[in-house]
């Protein structure tokens, strides 16, 4: 098969992390994720984005979601307010002005008020990550609808049973033929799609293809697209193309913990790690075992 990414082109992709460079060259990311009993999502797509190397991290969440993360004390967490319907759109606004690199989807639910938001999202132009919930509402829109909201900076990761929702193409022929419906609706769109499957395929809206074959039957479970849309989401903010944002996403998505860790290095280094490592070094500085 052609087009499969490997590990050197991954790396290549990447490249190395500048050691003079400062949060604010590595993105402030805005995720907005999160819904009464799907709080989890919010978090695991909250933790991989951090994971990932994000510069700073803002998440914007129901009031309910706010206790659940103190477990990541390294994210920004803002209430928009009970629920996403009764959200503070001044807030949210606020915070995608400020942010370089958006989010939106992981356990965001179906609140009508979802396209609103995500549609605001859009308009602001920047590199952005749909998933989930968000593709759901978005497959709510007319074809043109989509294709005047969407852009170059957007990447979309559908599985088949949501690209078949905003294509409105059979599941089947979905799976049948996964490069041609990449390629031709990320024309259409103007868009990145990744298409998640065992194989995934990823297009860009210039033509770009790859497919990813990292990966294995563990990751058919729940969980495993909020990881790879906090992932895509770090990546953007450290200003990879969209495209292979994606790609690098969804590689390191399916390569083993131990793989992903080698190849994102220093990004992977989370606040708590520092912390966690003064004890030792002061061991280490004053000769104890």
């Amino acid at each position: 098969m052609r087009n499969v990414l490997h590990k050197e082109q991954i790396k290549s992709f990447l490249g190395e992390r500048p050691r003079e460079c400062n949060k604010g060259d590595n993105g402030k990311g805005l995720l907005l994720a999160g819904s009464e009993g799907f709080f989890g999502a919010a978090i695991m797509a909250a933790t991989a984005c951090l994971r990932g190397g994000i510069g700073t991290l803002k998440v914007l969440c129901p009031e309910g979601a706010r206790p659940v993360f103190h477990v990541l004390p390294e994210a920004m967490i803002y209430s928009v307010g009970p629920d996403w319907t009764l959200s503070d759109r001044g807030l949210i606004a606020a915070r995608i002005q400020e942010a370089t690199c958006l989010a939106l989807g992981p356990g965001i639910g179906r609140e009508e008020a979802v396209l609103e938001i995500l549609q605001a999202l859009l308009a602001a132009a920047k590199p952005t990550v749909v998933d989930a919930d968000g593709l759901n509402a978005l497959s709510r829109l007319p074809q043109a609808e989509k294709r005047a909201l969407l852009h170059a900076n957007t990447v979309l990761t559908p599985h088949p049973g949501e690209m078949s929702r905003l294509t409105g193409c059979s599941i089947e022929s979905i799976k049948e033929n996964m490069e041609g419906m990449a390629r031709e609706w990320a024309g259409r769109w103007g868009c990145t799609v990744l298409l998640q499957g065992a194989r995934t395929a990823i297009a860009g809206p210039n033509g770009e293809f790859a497919w990813n074959e990292s990966g294995n039957a563990g990751l058919a479970k729940g969980g495993s697209g909020d990881v790879l849309t906090g992932l895509i989401l770090a990546l953007l903010g450290q200003k990879l193309p969209p495209f292979q944002a994606a790609c690098c996403g969804s590689y390191l998505l399916g390569a083993s913990a131990e793989e992903g860790l080698r190849l994102l290095r220093e990004r992977a280094l989370m606040a708590r790690d520092v912390i966690d490592a003064v004890e030792n070094t002061l061991h280490i500085l004053w000769g104890e075992n």
